[in-house]
């Protein structure tokens, strides 16, 4: 049987290798508006559809966060990644912190932007059935990105954020990501990770808050980092995309096995790693 590849599109040559992972909400096209200002001579990045949505829309599948990383390691393959860093936006946050418990020694750097903790996110009953619901309710896909950004949006944004979730996933799909993004706790898995971690959360995001990362994030990876948006809800990526870009590449670069660096950095590992070389 051949095993399934996550559809995908490459931007940019760089020895820096990252899959950015979108969240419940979008396929890949959640990373457009950050697209054109990319450094693409430092970073390749790789944006994905996870299954159910986009043009894996139609892939059969657990639609699990366990899965999802599962599928990343199977695409890095494919691609030649031997080691690489992850960009998951909400649930995606929660594929890659996944990405800890099945290949922790391929995992350069994680960045989660609003990330879901690896306790999943508990939810009180009226809020689990507008969650779950929203699957083939629209407007309960508008109340969850309205509150979420703070209520603060235009009412055609919200209108435009809700036509292309609905065009992007799969109705079925969506609804069974919820149950593991939400409902699965495998914290105890990643804890104590030393792989560098860092999240970054919106001011006006009620629900994935810093306060929530540093109760969970921060105190699990020891080399955790938080930064928190003042202008940004959920949706980073749209709300204040450059300041996105800099917080995640600046993180991303840090990392010593950039060309430039030497040995003796911390993690046993000098320069020109084999399979980093675009």
């Amino acid at each position: 049987m051949t095993s399934f590849t996550l559809p995908h599109e490459l931007h940019g040559d760089g020895a820096h290798k990252v899959f950015a992972v979108h969240g419940w909400f979008a396929d890949r096209s959640a990373y457009a508006p950050v697209l054109p200002d990319l450094d693409r001579t430092a970073f390749t990045y790789a944006l994905v559809d996870l299954r159910g949505y986009g043009g894996a829309k139609d892939a059969v599948g657990s639609c699990t966060t366990a899965e999802a990383a599962l599928d990343l390691v199977e695409l890095a393959d494919r691609l030649g990644w031997e080691r690489f860093s992850v960009v998951g936006h909400s649930m995606g946050g929660a594929v890659g912190q996944r990405l800890l418990t099945v290949a922790p020694h391929r995992l350069r750097r994680l960045v989660g932007v609003s990330p879901v903790p690896a306790t999943g996110l508990a939810l009180p009953p009226e809020q689990w059935e507008l969650f779950a619901d929203a699957a083939h309710k629209p407007e309960n896909r508008r109340a969850i990105i309205d509150i979420t950004t703070g209520s603060r949006r235009p009412a055609a944004w919200l209108d435009r954020m809700v036509a292309r979730s609905l065009a992007v996933s799969d109705q079925k799909a969506f609804r069974a990501w919820l149950d593991s993004w939400a409902g699965e706790d495998f914290h105890t898995q990643v804890e104590g990770s030393p792989v560098p971690a860092l999240a970054v959360t919106g001011a006006l995001d009620p629900a994935l808050s810093a306060d929530l990362m540093r109760q969970t994030w921060m105190t699990w990876y020891p080399r955790a980092e938080l930064h928190e948006l003042p202008a940004a809800g959920h949706y980073a990526m749209d709300e204040t995309p450059l300041e996105l870009i800099r917080v995640v590449e600046d993180f991303l670069r840090a990392d010593p096995r950039l060309p430039g660096f030497g040995v003796g950095d911390g993690d046993g590992v000098g320069v020109g790693d084999a399979g980093e070389q675009a």
